[in-house]
Order: C-alpha cells, then sequence, then structure tokens
C-alpha cells in the first residue's frame, strides 16, 4: 500500500514554523574573502610601502610603475577567482542532489531546501541521505556511512533505524520519516566548514609555494642589509628605497598569478571537452597520472543491460521467465539488471516475508516468498549448488562472449536468513532454475579511446565487480591485448607482498568487492604509482577516495560524483585523453615559467652580493628591474601555458629537481657574464672622469643600461635553449622542434630595441643612451655566453662536479 506522507498544507505550515530544510552550506568564498586573500598580502604590503615612499620622494615614475604591476596582478587574480566562484555557484545549484518524498500520497521530485520536519521520504540505491531520520515501513537498505564514521563496513538498516544526513544507500530500498532539518542535521555540524571552499594546492603549487617563502625569507634579510647599509654608507633614503624595491622585486609573485591563469584556463578548455573540474589540483593530478584505473560497467560499456538469452533447468522457458517477472516485480533493490528482467519477463507481485538487497561484496540478491529466489554471479553461488557438465558449459560459452551470466536458483528453506549478522550470510543448499545471458554495449569508440590513454603512457587496469572471463572478453573487444587477469577470490588469498605483485602485473580484475577494489588502488599509490579511479555506482566509492583522482561519469550515482574530482558531463569517457594531455601540456608549461623565474631570481641576488662586493654599489634600480622582470620573464611565460605540449617527465622527481640541469649552469655563468659587463661599464665611467673628479660621484647611469640590457638579452637567448628548435641548440633541454620560442625571442630582442633608441622611453626607465657600438658589444656578448652556456649543458660541467646527473628528469 502506498503511504501518505505529509499534505500540502501540512508542508505549508511546517515551513512557516521554520522547520524546513533551509541552512545552506555555503559552496565558495565570499567576494570579501576574494578580495582579501588577494589584495591583503604580505608582499603586496612591501611593495605598496615602497611605492608611498617613492611618491613621498617625488619620484612619482617609480610609485606609479610599482602600483601597476602589482595592481595588474592583483586585478587578473580577483577576476579570474571571482568568475570561478560564479561557476562553482552555478555548478552547486545544477548539480545539487534530488530527494523523493511522499506527499499526498504520491511521490514527488523536490530539492533538499524543500524538505520539511516530518517528510516522508523514499531513499534507494545510489541515494544520498539528505536529512537525519528514522526508518520506517518493511523496506531494507544497506547504507555507507564513511563519510561520518571513517568506517567502510555496510550498515543494514530496518524499521526504526536511524539514519544520518552524509551517508549513502548502497543498497536495498525503504522510507524514512525526517526527524531532523536544517541546521539540527549531523552532515551540518559536522561539515560547517568542510564543505566551503578550502584553498587546496596541487603539488606543484606546495612546490613553488615552498621556493616563494624561501625567496621571500631571503629578501627579508636583504631589506635588513640594505636598511643597515643606510646607516654604514653614504647611501640617501631615496637610494634605500630603491634598492628595497629591487630587493622585494626577488619575490617571484607573478609566478602564482601565471599558476593560476594557466590552471583556469585549461578548467574552462576541460569544460568545452564536457569535462567539469571541481577541485583545484584536478588539473595538476591530471599531469601526473601513471595508471587509469577504469570500471567495466558504465565506463567501458554503455551500462544498457539487456536479457539476451535463457537457460531454463528443469522447467519450461515460460515458466523460468514468470518466475523471473515474479522476483524483478516484487524485488524493492531495482537495479539495470532487474530493468532488464522487468522488460523481458512479465511477472504479478509476491507477498514476500524478507529481503536480501544485492550488494557488490555478496554478488547476489534473494527475496523470500513461500520459497527463497536467489539471483546472482554463478561462482559466488557456486558452494550452495550442483553443477552439471551442460550447466558449467553454458556458463563458459557467455562468459567467453563477454556476456554477463547469472545464475537463478530457488530453496524451499524461508528461515537461512535469519542471522545476527547480516553482513555474513550463508546461503543453503539451491536448486537451480535458469542460467541467464546479459549483454551489454561497449561505447563508442573505446577502442579509440583507450589507445589514446596508451599513447599519453598512462597505464590501464579493468576493475570489475564482473565475472573476470567476461571482462577479460570484453576487454580484448576495446582493444586490449594479451593481459594478465586475477579474480577477486585468487586476491583474497594474497597479501602483502603477493597482492601488491598482482596489482602491480595484471590489468584485468574480476569478480572484485568494492574493498578489494580500494586496495588495489591503495597498493598501485604505495608503488609510487599516481593513480586515476573512473567510477559511477556507489561500489566505486571506496576507491574513488582511495585515488590521486577520483573521476565520476554525469550519470553515475550521486554518491560517486559527489567524491569525484572530475566529472565526465554528458558520460564523456572519449574526450578523458584529451584532458589526460591538457593536464600534462599546462604542468610543461608552468616549468618552463618556473625555469625562467629561477634563473632571473638566482642571477639577481648573486649580482646583488657580488656588486657590492666587488665595487660597494647597488646594481639596479625599481625601472630597470621591472623591465627585467617584463621582457626576461613576465611576456615570455605569458604564453608559455598556451605554447607547451604534452608529455610525461621521465623520472619521477620535484619540479625543482628537473630544472637543476638547465638553471645552475645557465644563472651561474649569467651572473659570471653580466658582472664582466657591469665592472666593464663602470671602468669605463670611471675613465671618463674628469681628472681630479671625486671617485664617489660616478655616473652609474651607464653601467647599469649595460647591465640591465645585457641580463635581459641573456635571458632571451635562453628561450631558444628552453625548447630548442633544432639540435645545435640542444643540451640545457630535450629537443622540441619548436620554432616560436626562438621567433619570440627575437620579437621582444626587437621591442628592447626599441627601448634602448627611442628617447622618451629611454628616459623613463633611466637608461643611458647606449651606441651601435654598445649595443653591438652586447649583442656579441650574450651570443658568445650562448655558446659557453651550450658547451657547459654538453660536458656536464656541473653535473659532474656536483656528483650527481642534473639531467635526470
Amino acid at each position: 500500500m502506498q503511504p501518505q506522507g505529509l499534505t500540502a498544507q501540512e508542508v505549508l505550515k511546517r515551513r512557516a514554523n521554520g522547520q524546513g530544510n533551509n541552512a545552506k552550506l555555503p559552496t565558495s568564498r565570499s567576494y570579501w574573502q576574494i578580495f582579501r586573500e588577494n589584495l591583503l598580502t604580505f608582499i603586496n604590503f612591501v611593495f605598496f610601502t615602497l611605492s608611498l615612499l617613492m611618491f613621498a620622494l617625488k619620484r612619482y615614475g617609480d610609485a606609479f610603475l610599482v602600483v601597476v604591476i602589482i595592481s595588474t596582478g592583483v586585478i587578473i587574480s580577483i577576476v579570474q577567482e571571482i568568475w570561478a566562484k560564479r561557476k562553482l555557484d552555478e555548478i552547486a545549484l545544477l548539480s545539487r542532489p534530488k530527494a523523493t518524498v511522499i506527499r499526498d500520497g504520491q511521490a514527488q521530485d523536490i530539492t533538499p531546501e524543500e524538505i520539511v520536519l516530518g517528510d516522508l521520504i523514499v531513499l534507494e540505491a545510489g541515494d544520498q541521505i539528505l536529512v537525519d531520520g528514522h526508518m520506517v515501513g518493511e523496506g531494507r537498505v544497506e547504507v555507507d556511512e564513511s563519510l561520518l564514521t571513517g568506517e567502510s563496513d555496510l550498515v543494514p538498516k530496518n524499521h526504526g533505524d536511524e539514519v544520518f544526513s552524509g551517508s549513502n544507500c548502497v543498497s536495498g530500498s525503504a522510507y524514512f520519516e525526517a526527524t531532523k532539518v536544517g541546521s539540527d542535521t549531523v552532515a551540518y555540524k559536522l561539515v560547517t566548514g568542510a564543505r566551503t571552499f578550502r584553498q587546496v594546492y596541487t603539488p606543484l603549487q606546495q612546490e613553488i609555494n615552498l621556493i616563494i617563502r624561501a625567496l621571500l625569507l631571503l629578501a627579508c634579510f636583504l631589506l635588513l642589509l640594505v636598511a643597515i647599509s643606510y646607516f654604514s654608507r653614504s647611501y640617501s633614503f631615496g637610494d634605500i628605497v630603491q634598492h628595497a624595491a629591487v630587493v622585494a622585486g626577488i619575490v617571484p609573485t607573478g609566478l602564482l598569478i601565471a599558476i593560476t591563469l594557466a590552471y583556469g584556463t585549461a578548467a574552462v578548455r576541460m569544460l568545452s571537452e564536457d569535462i567539469l573540474i571541481q577541485q583545484t589540483n584536478a588539473v595538476e593530478s591530471l599531469s601526473n597520472v601513471d595508471v587509469l584505473c577504469l570500471d567495466k560497467t558504465g565506463t567501458l560499456t554503455t551500462n544498457q543491460i539487456n536479457l539476451q538469452t535463457t537457460y531454463p533447468i528443469g522447467i519450461s522457458d515460460q515458466e523460468l521467465r514468470q518466475h523471473l517477472g515474479n522476483y524483478a516485480v516484487t524485488t524493492n533493490s531495482p537495479n539495470r539488471t532487474i530493468e532488464a528482467l522487468q522488460t523481458s519477463c512479465h511477472g504479478k507481485y509476491l507477498n514476500i516475508t524478507a529481503e536480501v538487497p544485492f550488494s557488490s561484496a555478496r554478488k547476489w540478491s534473494a527475496i523470500v516468498h513461500d520459497v527463497t529466489y536467489v539471483l546472482g554471479a554463478p561462482e559466488m553461488m557456486a558452494k550452495c549448488v550442483t553443477f552439471t557438465p551442460e550447466m558449467a558449459a553454458q556458463i563458459e560459452a557467455g562468459l567467453h562472449q563477454g556476456l554477463r551470466v547469472l545464475l537463478f536458483a530457488q530453496t524451499s528453506d524461508t528461515h537461512w536468513h535469519q542471522v545476527d549478522d547480516p553482513n555474513h550470510l550463508c546461503l543453503p543448499k539451491l536448486e537451480p532454475l535458469g542460467i541467464l545471458h546479459f549483454s551489454d554495449q561497449l561505447r563508442t569508440n573505446v577502442a579509440e579511446t583507450l589507445a589514446e590513454f596508451t599513447r599519453a603512457g598512462i597505464e590501464l587496469k579493468v576493475i570489475s565487480g564482473d565475472n573476470p572471463d567476461t571482462v577479460a572478453a570484453l576487454a580484448k573487444q576495446a582493444g586490449f591485448g594479451d593481459v594478465g587477469v586475477v579474480s577477486g577470490l585468487e586476491l583474497s588469498e594474497k597479501n602483502g607482498l603477493d597482492f601488491a605483485q598482482a596489482a602491480a602485473t595484471a590489468s584485468i580484475f574480476g569478480r572484485i568487492t568494492p574493498d578489494q577494489k580500494a586496495e588495489l588502488v591503495k597498493a598501485l599509490r604505495t608503488q609510487d604509482k599516481y593513480v586515476a579511479m573512473i567510477g559511477d555506482g556507489v561500489n566505486d566509492v571506496l576507491s574513488l577516495k582511495q585515488s590521486n583522482l577520483g573521476i565520476a561519469m554525469e550519470s553515475g550515482s550521486k554518491a560517486t560524483r559527489a567524491v569525484a574530482d572530475i566529472i565526465l558531463l554528458n558520460d564523456s569517457f572519449s574526450a578523458l585523453p584529451r584532458a589526460f594531455i591538457e593536464g600534462q601540456r599546462i604542468r610543461n608549461g608552468i616549468r618552463d615559467s618556473l625555469a625562467l623565474f629561477l634563473v632571473r631570481v638566482t642571477t639577481v641576488t648573486l649580482l646583488i652580493f657580488a656588486i657590492a662586493m666587488v665595487t660597494e654599489s647597488f646594481p639596479l634600480i625599481n625601472k630597470h628591474s621591472a623591465l627585467l622582470a617584463l621582457f626576461g620573464v613576465g611576456l615570455p611565460t605569458g604564453v608559455f601555458p598556451l605554447w607547451a605540449k604534452p608529455g610525461k617527465q621521465r623520472h619521477k622527481t620535484s619540479v625543482v629537481q628537473s630544472l637543476l640541469h638547465f638553471t645552475i649552469p645557465a644563472s651561474i655563468t649569467m651572473t659570471l657574464v653580466s658582472l664582466f659587463v657591469y665592472l666593464l661599464y663602470l671602468v669605463k665611467a670611471v675613465l671618463e672622469l674628469p681628472g681630479g673628479d671625486d671617485i664617489t660621484q660616478i655616473d652609474y647611469t651607464l653601467p647599469r643600461t649595460a647591465l640591465v640590457t645585457i641580463l635581459i638579452l641573456c635571458h632571451l637567448v635562453l628561450l631558444p635553449f628552453l625548447k630548442p628548435p633544432h639540435d645545435s641548440c640542444g643540451g640545457g633541454e630535450p629537443y622540441s622542434g619548436d620554432w616560436r620560442y626562438t621567433i619570440a625571442a627575437i620579437v621582444l630582442t626587437t621591442g628592447l630595441m626599441l627601448i634602448l633608441v627611442i628617447p622618451p622611453v629611454r628616459q623613463f626607465y633611466e637608461l643611458a643612451a647606449l651606441s651601435l657600438r654598445d649595443i653591438g658589444f652586447l649583442l656579441l656578448v650574450a651570443l658568445e655566453w650562448a655558446l659557453i652556456l651550450r658547451l657547459t649543458w654538453r660536458m656536464k660541467f656541473f653535473d659532474r662536479f656536483l656528483g650527481v646527473d642534473l639531467l635526470r628528469r
């Protein structure tokens, strides 16, 4: 009999009394939080303070330049994050779970906010429990409360048992009455802050944050030395402010902006491919994936189950289909297999006294009427059924065709299920009634998709609850070659190293329980593999949590989508290889940007110490430092994420370690060449002093102009070495054949020349006029330095000196 639930008038009255489920959990940061976290930072405070001091000293150009550079980065970051916030709020609105309630005797789908106290809510497999309540009626479900308790065991729920928001229904069907809503629920109290925006840094961001913090400490140390120099040397207060601005520029704040924009660009591109990025670290995760674990049903296949053939045993086919129809109509645990039976077999509703819903751990389900009907995997029922050679042949034939094979049986024992622990039910002796063959269609272009994964360097593993022979047959149809096959029964007998060995060597895993699936993912991760897991069912939740990157199908269960980092909209499985390649491309672009940032920061820092020790002067002023940052790093790195090509690292090392072979020789040799040029022009400035003039009256404009020019030229020369367009440029990085970086270097060099020869621009940056002879000399020095650097890389001088292979990456 259909329960009645609340009436419409009761719902309105309870909502008016404040008994609605209207407590909202924020899904993202507020606008004020975004503004505060991007603007009110320590480094911004330092720069704005310096700009105020420059303004007070009437150095308006310097003050304006600092404000423009810092404000531009802050504005870009704020705009990008506000866009992300709005997108996140929109996604949360569109993808929020629905609830099915019974009102006025009719089932209605409503949003969580429309639930009121006392509502009768329908609970089926795959549903999220949105409010607290207690079970009513005769239904029985099994609930995953791991998000609340941390325990992965399924908890059976019967009439009168409490259910809690934040858990998920895994099997069965029942009703529960809402007893706590809104802020009174368990989930609200536990995750008031947990479901709001969390700035979770990716591994690459963590590494870069460590670099920035180290550089910040170095900048603080140098700022302290600058302050001391005000009292110990004859520097004016204006000079000290200039020095402080240059030192503050050591901290590469623009690098985080570049990373934010790169990840944002990737997320937008992936959205156009029907791939929704739910977690900020998903892009980074994509670039690191070594192993991709797939579930067969719903991933390789469309999960459109059809009953293909029935093989009756001891009864007619008509009688078998009548029993199957009765079973399908009566069961309270609907799934795709039951739907296929309902389509093909007609039956009548039975008054049952008990039901054991299907679970991925048991691989069978049962209903108790005058007799007990059991439907499940033949091998999981093997101890209770005697298989004849004909039955075994039919089972084997179906498995080798890639069909799902189930056994339908019965027993006259109607009390076998009455045990203390429902998680350890044991079937009695069964009488087989029929063998069923179900077909499941492979997804379109699945073979091409799997081939793209392989080309991207990603190892594939299929982990399924179906029979291993069925999974292996379908995998071969999808393009897998000769692969190792392991069953869940074999895995249950392994532990430790044997289990880890099976996880590493086999590619097909069948009859795997949810716990085993999670253990396989965990075993792969302990072998230093970066694991992505694709799933669609509630049985995949545990393994998604264990993986480095969880991917869910949009058509999958609500629980699966809730824990996934990425959701494939429209089940766009074929678009996923492009997402992996996009992740690799973004990571490589950021790596290239980091290389130039490290060279600039290291070279400028070494020059500050070197020139102070040799000449007791300071190498750059703020405008020169800004010009170097713009041409040497800012403009090139702006296009790196767009131009970068996919490709995995050859070895699992940190990004910084992979750059040592490139950055150490470049930084040290660039420092020496720049110091040589600075000293050469400093001597020239001294020699041009009129006889008897005080040496302290030296004009440092020309030496500093020569220094910033050679620094920019050397940075631009690095671009062809960073992405060698020809073998002759190889040594620092592998050959790429990409001429765009070289062309960019030529264009930027032309821009630098224009700045040097156009008087108003040159005067704004406080640069001295260089003759054509000077410019030609500096270009020649930069080219000679490039040849020396190339030789240093190819001879691996620093690698040998340090006793390590810096090229290993």
